[in-house]
């Protein structure tokens, strides 16, 4: 009988081949592709036009010293106007006494909501409607609140009183019979909401009841500021009003102040829209579909309390302001039609970037990424470099991640964080920066817990070799690339928090043999885009190192989406995987004869039960032999 050939040995893996696993090569080749939409972004950029002047187009008649004393008078008799409270009522009176003379009559819109800092209160809502020939609406809003911290003459004394100056335009005096009020084409709806300081809460509640078609909203907000005017665009949604409103009130500032409106960068609108969030009362008005901004003279966060008295108020730019409100609602009433719905688009006064085509040059610049990726898995497969304990390694962090975000979850529903609405939460009240520090206390136990157990099979036995590290990153990269797709599938701005941990953390392989200090460089150059969106919150609105914090606390009330937090805890398995591979302190998961017998949960648990049988069986040696 012929003795059989020898079985060939397994080809192992040709290490020196590996020095640079990432192919440079076909990652720059593959940004040319890049240029492609760049140049769709370029040639898409537009000049965005306003809408035409009304005819006849009447001079502003805003009455600016009227528009003073009724800010001041607030103030001073309503000092306190936190919902719930007696100012607040007081408040809500005297706003009705002030439209009573012109015979326009308000509707009480009550309901109760849970304030920051306060529990639940009762707020109110008042609804002015002036009927017009179309039933198509148009709102102009303010808020009535403050929050207690001062006397909120500016903020927001100065918008109520606009906006009761821009009401009693369309009523008629009842001690003046024969005198003819403004007649609108549009129906106007004018809105003094409740909770405007503590979330936008009243805007909120016209938004989710309202069932009206409105075509255009304004909100009037601190007009009374020393600053430069100032248009808010962003929503709680990545959509904003569209070109034509924005432009069309940008312009009738020029006329009015002698100079456009101030406005984010074009980069800030880009983080607006990947993360978005604002604290006026546009943001949930854009969210139901209704094209709303806001006008202003305040910065990011509200005026303080010694800034905001009645004795500081500058009558001029209150005076411009309000003119610039009256003939915006003048031109929106003329023809809002020709600027309906709301956009994407980044606004650089008088042109715009569409949003279509920022967010094809984003997904575009994760060609690079997903094909260098895929290659480095090609190469793993046709050198028999085995992927899948890594793949193993990173259930595991995702385990600890998943852990990690489901007691923070726990710790909400159980009330261990501070009680606040699924709002962007005002900056000065006590949820959003208020450390709890003994839940987080229990919070990093609990987490530390689940780290020990996680630890016991990503802890390394013995010295790993080139070819499980490459595994490693492998599959670390893979993670991210799906971590890539479910942000496209979400919300295609978020990547410029992305990207940079796709790019940098690509090059791993190729300097693994450098320092650790280069690797840890690399490392960190990957978290630029979570630090973009700490950085935003910290300076953007003064939260300082409260940031953090405040993120976890918008998360903890539901207003950053489950969604967004399923994605974090993915990325952060990766980063996790991607932290030990440059610090040399990676490991894949243990094969059967590396592993213990049973599992961590199963091995803590045995040890703790053989303990407490040890410990009884002595107690009962004890107790027979003092019988004895």
């Amino acid at each position: 009988m012929a003795a059989l050939p020898p079985r060939p040995a397994r080809r192992r893996p040709r290490l020196g081949s590996l020095e640079r696993p990432v192919s440079g090569r076909l990652y720059r080749g593959t940004w040319l592709l890049v240029g492609i939409p760049l140049l769709l972004a370029a040639f898409s950029v537009r000049k965005a036009e306003p809408l035409p002047a009304p005819s006849p187009a009447l001079p502003a008649a805003f009455d600016r010293s009227g528009a003073v004393e009724l800010a001041s008078q607030l103030a001073a008799t309503y000092p306190d106007r936190v919902p719930g409270t007696a100012g607040a009522a007081g408040a809500a009176t005297w706003y009705a006494q002030q439209l009573a003379p012109y015979g326009l009559k308000v509707f009480d819109d009550r309901f109760r909501a849970l304030l920051p800092g306060h529990g639940r209160q009762p707020l109110v809502n008042q609804l002015v409607t002036i009927p017009g020939k179309l039933p198509d609406e148009i709102v102009v809003m303010a808020h009535r609140d403050d929050s207690g911290g001062g006397p909120g003459a500016n903020d927001n004394g100065s918008g109520i009183a606009a906006l009761i100056q821009l009401a009693r335009s369309y009523g008629t005096p009842v001690d003046a019979p024969g005198a003819r009020a403004l007649s609108p084409l549009h129906t106007l709806v004018f809105v003094a909401t409740d909770g405007g300081a503590f979330g936008a809460l009243g805007a909120r509640r016209f938004a989710q009841t309202h069932h009206g078609h409105v075509l255009a909203a304004i909100d009037l907000d601190s007009l009374a500021d020393s600053g430069r005017a100032r248009l808010v665009l962003a929503g709680s949604q990545p959509r904003l009003a569209s070109p034509g409103l924005v432009e069309t009130a940008s312009r009738l500032v020029l006329q009015q102040t002698g100079s456009r409106p101030r406005r984010p960068t074009g980069f800030a609108q880009l983080l607006d829209l990947a993360f978005p969030y604002t604290l006026h009362a546009q943001g949930p008005l854009l969210a139901h579909g209704m094209p709303a901004l806001t006008l202003t003279s305040g910065g990011e966060r509200p005026p303080t309390a010694f800034t905001d008295r009645p004795n500081r108020l500058d009558a001029i730019r209150l005076g411009e302001l309000g003119g610039a409100a009256q003939q915006l609602l003048r031109w929106l009433d003329s023809g809002v039609e020709l600027a309906p719905g709301t956009a994407s688009y980044v606004y650089f006064g008088p042109r715009i970037l569409p949003g279509w085509a920022i967010e094809l040059v984003l997904i575009a610049a994760l060609a690079p990424f997903l094909v260098a990726a895929i290659d480095l898995f090609a190469r793993c497969r046709r050198r028999h470099i085995v992927v899948a304990p890594a793949f193993r390694s990173y259930r595991s962090r995702l385990g600890f991640w998943l852990w990690t975000a489901a007691i923070f979850e726990l710790f909400a529903l159980a009330g261990a964080w501070p009680s606040a609405p699924s709002v962007p939460l005002p900056p000065d009240t006590s949820p959003a920066t208020s450390w709890p520090v003994l839940a987080l206390g229990g919070f990093a136990v609990l987490s530390l817990l689940g780290w020990v157990v996680a630890r016991t099979s990503l802890a390394p036995r013995r010295p790993i070799g080139s070819s499980e590290e490459l595994a490693g990153t492998t599959a670390a990269l893979l993670a991210l690339a799906v971590v890539a797709l479910l942000v496209v599938a979400t919300n295609p701005f978020a990547l410029v928090f992305l990207l940079p941990s796709l790019h940098a953390w690509l090059w791993l392989p190729n300097v693994r043999n450098r320092p650790i200090s280069a690797r840890l460089a690399l490392f960190a150059a990957g978290l630029l885009g979570p630090l973009l969106l700490l950085g935003s919150l910290a300076l953007r609105f003064g939260l300082g190192l409260d940031a953090p914090w405040y993120l976890a606390e918008l998360t903890a009330s539901g207003y950053v989406r489950l969604s967004a937090v399923v994605i974090a805890v993915a990325w952060l398995a990766a980063a996790g995987q991607v932290a030990a591979l440059a610090a040399g302190r990676y490991a894949p998961y243990p094969s059967a004869a590396e592993r213990p017998a049973r599992g961590p949960i199963r091995e803590t648990v045995r040890r703790v039960v053989l303990g407490v049988r040890a410990r009884r069986r002595s107690v009962n040696e004890e107790s027979k032999a003092l019988e004895g």
